[in-house]
């Protein structure tokens, strides 16, 4: 029996993003073994290009998803995108290049709220709300949106599947229990950009030191916002209690979170950060803004702390709470182990777009709402 070809629309699978995590892990996956899943890359991140050849790119590149629809008999387009201007425009050429050749399509929304992006945007909201008809289905990361797109276009199908991890790596480690008067070892991992709260971070340990409260602070990542940090920390006399470790992939992440105790993730906004499944699966207690889909995985008190964003005295509190409770410490640590392998498990996601592979490739593929 022939498999139906499903089209994967993201990113580089080298660039540095959880959108392309997502995608690596669905190729990874069971769902390869169910589907033909082929990659059509998406975004500049690779390519060596100048600004001509990026016009080009942007005007062609529908048509090139047309022809790879044709030459690869794909029945269906998993679109991944954000809520914000350049991703909706690029990937709203995508779903008509999709559903003029006939394709089916899952619009997968992964950063950015529905309602801040259409009070912000030049893009009229009834405009939005009718596009948000075109898809086949929309999926979202979030409980929260999943109400919110239901009530923009009350007659689509909306979806929602939160990302999941293998969690294999993460187990591989034996976890020692963090002694009392022992630094607390916070781990960041991910973008280094001003809206993941690494000032805030970065001021709330300057806090807690001055309060006697012993922690080190690891940042994995990079970014344009590196330089900026690693003068803050000098000016703040920390270059002792902070290290800048680079990008952290694979076995060295996981030996990163294993030697751990909490994540600092103080962001602004997100969608379902792939560095909160890793570190929870790895024992990481998170301390974290309630932004996104975060308040669907941790509860505050029970897996993590929740801090207000752009909150540096919050932060410095969670750290010294954590400091000092080391049982509570413990207790949080093994609470999210047990939670992200129950519910955040590749296999999970895997499962869910299998559903909704079939539902879609079994369809008839319906015309544009007008």
């Amino acid at each position: 029996m022939k498999r139906h070809v499903v089209l994967l629309l993201g990113p580089s699978r080298e660039a540095i993003s959880g959108v392309t995590t997502h995608l690596n892990s669905l190729l990874g996956s069971r769902l390869s073994s169910r589907f033909d899943l082929v990659h059509f890359q998406v975004g500049s991140e690779g390519r060596n290009e100048g600004l001509l050849g990026r016009i080009a790119r942007l005007a062609l590149s529908p048509l090139a998803l047309a022809a790879a629809i044709a030459r690869h008999g794909a029945g269906l387009v998993h679109v991944n995108t954000s809520l914000n201007a350049k991703a909706y425009w690029r990937d709203f050429a995508y779903v008509l290049a999709a559903k003029l050749c006939g394709a089916r399509v899952l619009y997968q929304v992964h950063g950015g709220r529905l309602e801040e992006f259409v009070a912000k945007s030049r893009v009229p909201g009834a405009f939005v709300r009718r596009a948000l008809r075109w898809p086949d289905v929309v999926v979202v990361l979030s409980r929260s949106q999943l109400g919110v797109f239901r009530g923009a276009a009350p007659a689509q199908a909306v979806a929602l599947v939160p990302n999941g991890i293998d969690c294999r790596p993460y187990l591989r480690y034996n976890r020692p229990a963090s002694e009392a008067g022992a630094p607390l070892r916070l781990i960041y991992i991910g973008r280094l950009v001003p809206a993941k709260g690494l000032l805030e971070t970065i001021e709330a340990l300057r806090l807690a030191r001055s309060r006697g409260i012993n922690a080190r602070l690891v940042i994995a990542g990079n970014g344009p916002e590196e330089p900026r940090l690693r003068q803050y920390v000098r000016e703040a006399a920390l270059t002792r209690e902070v290290s800048f470790v680079g990008a952290a992939y694979g076995e060295h992440k996981a030996q990163l979170l294993s030697q751990a105790d909490a994540l600092t993730l103080a962001s602004y906004a997100e969608g379902l950060p792939y560095s909160l499944l890793e570190a929870m699966a790895a024992g990481v207690v998170p301390i974290v803004t309630p932004v996104g889909a975060i308040p669907d995985v941790v509860a505050d008190g029970e897996h993590g702390l929740f801090v207000a964003p752009r909150d540096a005295e919050a932060i410095a509190q969670a750290i010294g709470k954590l400091a000092q409770d080391r049982a509570a410490l413990a207790r949080m640590s093994a609470a999210c182990r047990k939670h992200i392998a129950a519910v955040y498990s590749i296999e999970r996601v895997a499962r869910d777009f299998s559903q909704l592979y079939w539902g879609l490739c079994a369809a008839r593929a319906p015309k544009i709402a007008t």
